[in-house]
């Protein structure tokens, strides 16, 4: 069992919202759900708690109202293999609502923020070469899906 569980703030849509990220990531699974009884905050049969997990790491969605929003302060990082999955990824998360950022960065259309990253990424920007690290950089400010090949062309000058 993993020693801590991410827990995620909904107003009403934390059940949608897992069935959401489960059908983005492979290998992952919505598990238990409590769902509000009568007389509480929420009608009854609202789900209270969603638990989830993608690619082996388990979250929690929590139905606890509007009180609180998601911001930039937290995001989740999604390794990716090449330029397709970040294709892949970028595409799934932005669809239906979702926001583009900027260096990969996006926010779902719950308001969640995700940085896709494709793996390559550290090699541009923390190669040997200062000087293409930095054009790598310049490069990856005006973007914003991140693009592997105009990465590496620009650390290649």
């Amino acid at each position: 069992m993993q020693k801590f569980t991410p827990c995620l703030w909904f107003d009403t849509q934390a059940e949608e919202a897992a069935q959401f990220y489960t059908s983005v990531f492979k290998d992952s699974s919505i598990g238990e759900i409590s769902r509000y009884g009568e007389g509480m905050p929420k009608p009854a049969g609202t789900a209270m708690t969603v638990e989830f997990t993608l690619n082996g790491q388990t979250f929690t969605a929590l139905n606890g109202g509007p009180e609180f929003a998601f911001s930039e302060a937290i995001s989740f990082q999604v390794d990716c293999a090449d330029q397709a999955e970040v294709d892949e990824y970028w595409a799934a998360l932005t669809a239906d609502g979702g926001e583009e950022s900027q260096c990969g960065w996006l926010k779902d259309k719950f308001g969640l923020s995700w940085q896709i990253v494709p793996r390559e990424l550290q090699s541009v920007l923390g190669g040997p070469d200062p000087a293409g690290a930095q054009r790598a950089v310049q490069a990856m400010l005006q973007m914003r899906k991140l693009d592997i090949n105009a990465l590496k062309e620009a650390y290649a000058g």
